[in-house]
């Protein structure tokens, strides 16, 4: 009896994620399509922004670190792209490179200090557009300290996200930075100095 009751769960189980599954979408909401966007102020959304980082290491590999945003927010009017402002905050604290105990040092004052210094924020002051590219200048404060950085950034898609049902916008960046400019220079030149950054970053409202 027991097995026959486990095995109708089981049919009922599969048949419920095979109805689940016709209903999912043919294709996915978001399109590299202009015209999809609408205007207003997004919300970052942090489970899907988030900054990539390399540098080298001896001579020998390019590593890579990850940070997760925690906040922020877009302000954009769609016929007037230009005038976009944009702020994104990484929790420093959160930071992943695979490797526990490199992730702990970073944490101390050596590198980003996160006890006193948990974030790092980018505030956008300009956007220069061309068609679905940018360049978008603005302020990076990591560890108290604020430099110019300009980003190199790419419209990833815009509609509305089926699942939140939040209208959603997303953009891909690269930028460049020398770590020693934010204090950030222990072991320089063992440690390269130039790091690459690849943000992607996804807003929703």
């Amino acid at each position: 009896m027991r097995a026959f009751v486990l095995a109708v769960s089981f049919v009922a189980a599969t048949s419920a994620g095979v109805a689940v599954y016709a209903q999912m979408p043919t294709e996915a909401p978001g399109k590299p399509d202009p015209a999809r966007v609408t205007g207003g102020t997004y919300a970052v959304d942090p489970g899907h922004t988030q900054v990539a980082f390399r540098y080298n290491h001896m001579g020998f590999s390019n590593n890579f670190g990850l940070i997760p945003a925690s906040g922020g927010s877009l302000t954009l009017d769609p016929k007037a792209p230009e005038k976009a402002q944009a702020t994104v905050t990484f929790a420093v604290a959160e930071l992943r490179t695979s490797v526990p105990k490199l992730d702990e040092h970073l944490m101390k004052a050596d590198f980003f200090d996160a006890g006193k210094y948990p974030t790092a924020t980018f505030q956008s002051t300009a956007v220069k557009v061309s068609g679905q590219t940018a360049q978008i200048t603005g302020k990076l404060t990591i560890k108290g300290i604020t430099k110019d950085v300009t980003l190199n950034a790419r419209f990833v898609g815009a509609g509305m996200n089926t699942m939140m049902k939040k209208d959603t916008i997303g953009f891909d960046a690269e930028a460049q930075i020398k770590r020693s400019d934010f204090g950030l220079g222990y072991g320089v030149p063992m440690v390269g100095d130039d790091v690459s950054l690849q943000i992607t970053a996804a807003f929703e409202k």
